[in-house]
């Protein structure tokens, strides 16, 4: 793959943890909770006004593009309070010489009130607000430090956010509990008043010892053809890619029958987005043939490849002594994001739904394929459920597109997915 210039340089990603792993909570599932071993036992864990204002100025200038957006994520980015964020939008009007400005918090939303409200929806922050389906399923792993359920909290700050106008979506970590009720769960968003929704898979591995060698779960163990929960080489409350993929076509099914156009879902905007060729909406980086646009940055300025590689090996570097420019652009960075396609197996390769999946995100190639090779993504068995199931709808609202018209017309086709 060639590779543009510096100067001419495609926009990137930045996921911002200004507080770094610290939370409120104490969700059973989280896995950021154990960065806090990457930092000196007396860390504070707040992003330094030095370091706030070199992010700043650093990642917009970066930007070869007329738009800029900041995600703002954790921890709990909410623990820094509103005048910290006060602050970031001083700085983002400071530099933003003549581009606009965009900003996206996540947050689990317990901490929210007028005062928050009032900045968000007045900086027209977009909130994504993790919850994952009524209280029963939500209250299953997302609880608190003392290890009470967070449900009711959750939803008083959804209250708030609809209250002052704020625009908000929901983020919902789909595991080994909700993953069973998928109606449930996505009637549930919809009847909170959701209008964007991200199904986030949950899928934490088991350590072993060459893993815990090296920080990071890269042995393989054998290949999984049978789905024995027993036998899964991940956590318990991880996802199976059987539940997922019936979860996904479940949600599916209802929602090519009613909600087209009313209820937008990421991974199905995503996979339009696809069949189109990629010209449609916008991307997601696993779903992407290579990536390595999308960094993380510490709240300390630590600079690593990817949300889901902050390991010191995947370390670029800091931006108080190197730029983000630099980093995005580095080589070691560039093959980062070409060994996405560059470590496909065979089997991937081949696959009838590869241009669909491009074999998801690598954190997830621990399975063997069923020749062997090693490298297949654990959730493939979901993904190619899914994208089959949704392919005659799927490409009958790319003729609508191509033909000018609505894709919610698919609503009155009959096209192999069942109202």
């Amino acid at each position: 793959m060639v590779m543009a210039p510096m100067r001419q340089r495609t926009a990137f990603h930045v996921m911002t943890k200004p507080i770094g792993p610290i939370c409120n909570l104490d969700c059973k599932y989280c896995f950021y909770l154990e960065k806090e071993k990457l930092f000196p036992s007396n860390e504070n864990f707040k992003m330094s006004d030095e370091v706030l204002e070199t992010y700043v100025r650093q990642y917009i200038e970066g930007q070869d593009v007329p738009d800029v957006s900041f995600a703002w994520q954790g921890g709990e980015p909410t623990l820094l309070g509103v005048k910290f964020f006060r602050k970031v939008v001083e700085l983002q009007r400071k530099y933003a010489g003549g581009k606009r400005i965009h900003n996206a918090i996540q947050t689990n939303g317990t901490l929210l009130d007028d005062e928050w409200c009032e900045f968000l929806q007045g900086e027209k922050f977009l909130v994504g607000l993790s919850i994952d389906g009524p209280a029963r399923l939500h209250n299953a792993y997302r609880v608190d430090k003392q290890g009470r359920d967070t449900y009711d909290e959750v939803l008083r700050g959804l209250r708030l956010l609809e209250k002052h106008g704020v625009e908000f979506n929901t983020l919902t970590v789909v595991n080994r509990a909700n993953a069973r009720h998928p109606l449930d769960v996505y009637r549930f968003l919809r009847g909170i008043g959701s209008g964007f929704l991200q199904f986030i898979p949950l899928v934490e591995r088991l350590p072993d010892a060459e893993a815990r060698k090296l920080g990071l779960d890269l042995a393989l163990p054998p290949r999984a053809d049978e789905e024995d929960p027993r036998r899964l080489p991940v956590t318990d409350g991880s996802v199976e890619p059987k539940a997922y993929g019936e979860f996904l076509c479940a949600i599916f099914d209802e929602w090519v029958s009613r909600d087209v156009g009313k209820t937008f879902v990421q991974i199905f905007d995503v996979t339009l987005g696809n069949w189109m060729g990629g010209s449609h909406r916008g991307g997601l980086c696993v779903f992407s043939e290579t990536c390595g646009t999308a960094l993380a940055m510490e709240h300390n300025g630590d600079v690593y490849s990817c949300d889901h590689y902050v390991y010191p090996q995947y370390r670029l570097g800091n931006i108080l002594n190197r730029s983000l420019g630099e980093m995005v652009s580095s080589e070691f960075q560039r093959a980062f994001g070409r060994a996405k396609a560059g470590t496909l197996p065979r089997f991937c390769r081949e696959c009838e739904v590869r241009h669909l999946c491009h074999g998801e995100c690598p954190k997830h190639r621990f399975l063997r394929t069923p020749d062997g090779e090693p490298g297949l993504n654990y959730l493939c068995r979901a993904y190619k459920m899914f994208f089959n199931h949704s392919a005659p709808a799927m490409q009958g609202m790319v003729e609508l597109l191509q033909a000018g018209r609505a894709p919610a017309e698919i609503m009155t086709r009959r096209l192999g997915t069942r109202p």
